[in-house]
């Protein structure tokens, strides 16, 4: 049988060895010169024109980004229902309530309709998520925020570079979160990275990592440990020499995809809006499941199922709110290979079985 083709593939090489290595050998492991310059080149690389903060993972970059902009005990943060749990639970995590609204299918973000009619005199913000590295539709988001005197927050966990009409994600909201975690586009093998768009955001961000102080034993608020160590920093920095080249490997990979699959729909790309493929997600209109089990039986491909249950109906938060499309989402989408370790052998390998099995009905 041909070899397996992973739905996901981490690309670690000699120059972040060496530079793991070389902060080894330094003595200076925990946060320090490694990470004050990946901070530095992130927020230069991806043109975001504002501070970026390190923290050790997405989820507590969303947290602390929660926190630093003032969310707490009381509010309510519009979110949707159809990503991973960590969006919900960072809120949930201030004492703050998330309030799932509802998906367009075309690019799987949040339906500024749905939004609009989710809001209360609660409502403090409204945090979309970047899905599968397609941009959310932040100029009608960003409205809405603005008519009702709101706050908007990016969850760009699956997004680094990213764009939506020339405006880098993560330059858009009171601040933004990049995960960093090995299946991402570029990793720090575990960590996150968050954008803040004044001075006294990214100070809130630097206190709420380390303990509530900036100066040691000078605790300003009640905070935690959510620093990055320099060897995940080091590792960060080789691999912002390498994302552009790896964007560019799954925007070609995606476009041979969606030129060639037959029986599903391929994933949207909206006027304006550059897609980097963290996931090439299709819809299946019958039996996903069916399908995704065909492919990995009779054709050792991978696949992947983003998110069979949406936050919503998950055992934490259980809210009963209609929302269709989310729903319709679960149960249809299908995350395909795309990642650039992916050779034409393989592409073609993909098209030709989801092709059979989509014409056979899986």
């Amino acid at each position: 049988m041909n070899d397996f083709i992973p739905p996901a593939k981490p690309i670690i090489g000699d120059e972040e060895r060496e530079a793991v290595d070389r902060v080894l050998r330094s003595g200076m492991i925990a946060q320090g010169p490694e990470v004050k310059a990946f901070e530095e080149e992130f927020s230069e690389h991806f043109g975001l024109g504002r501070a970026c903060v390190a923290v050790n993972s997405g989820t507590s970059g969303l947290h602390l980004g929660l926190l630093s902009s003032g969310i707490g005990a009381g509010d309510e943060v519009i979110v949707p229902s159809f990503t991973f749990a960590a969006t919900a639970n960072s809120v949930a995590l201030t004492g703050a309530t998330p309030v799932f609204a509802d998906i367009a299918l075309d690019d799987f973000t949040l339906d500024p309709a749905s939004v609009e009619a989710a809001i209360t005199e609660r409502t403090k913000a409204i945090m979309p998520v970047h899905l599968y590295g397609h941009p959310a539709k932040m100029a009608e988001l960003q409205a809405i925020a603005d008519k009702h005197g709101l706050m908007l927050f990016e969850d760009a966990a699956q997004a680094h570079g990213a764009s939506l009409n020339g405006t880098p994600v993560g330059a858009f909201g009171t601040f933004a979160m990049f995960s960093l975690y090995p299946t991402k586009n570029m990793t720090s093998g575990e960590g996150g990275m968050v954008s803040a768009i004044n001075d006294e955001v990214e100070r809130n961000l630097r206190l709420y990592r380390n303990q509530g102080m900036l100066q040691q034993y000078h605790n300003e608020v009640v905070g935690l440990n959510n620093r990055m160590t320099d060897i995940h920093a080091a590792i960060g920095r080789v691999q912002l020499t390498k994302v552009d080249g790896w964007t560019q490997q799954r925007q070609s990979n995606a476009a041979f995809l969606s030129s060639n699959l037959e029986g599903v729909t391929p994933p949207a790309v909206l006027d304006g809006a550059v897609h980097v493929y963290h996931q090439y997600t299709v819809r299946v209109p019958q039996d996903r499941d069916g399908l995704a089990k065909a492919l990995k039986e009779e054709y050792n491909v991978g696949s992947g199922m983003f998110y069979p249950v949406p936050n919503h109906r998950l055992k934490p938060f259980q809210v009963d709110v209609d929302l269709a499309n989310t729903e319709q989402a679960a149960l249809e989408c299908l995350s395909l290979p795309v990642h650039p370790s992916l050779s034409q052998e393989d592409l073609e390998r993909i098209v030709t079985a989801v092709n059979a099995l989509a014409k056979a009905g899986a």
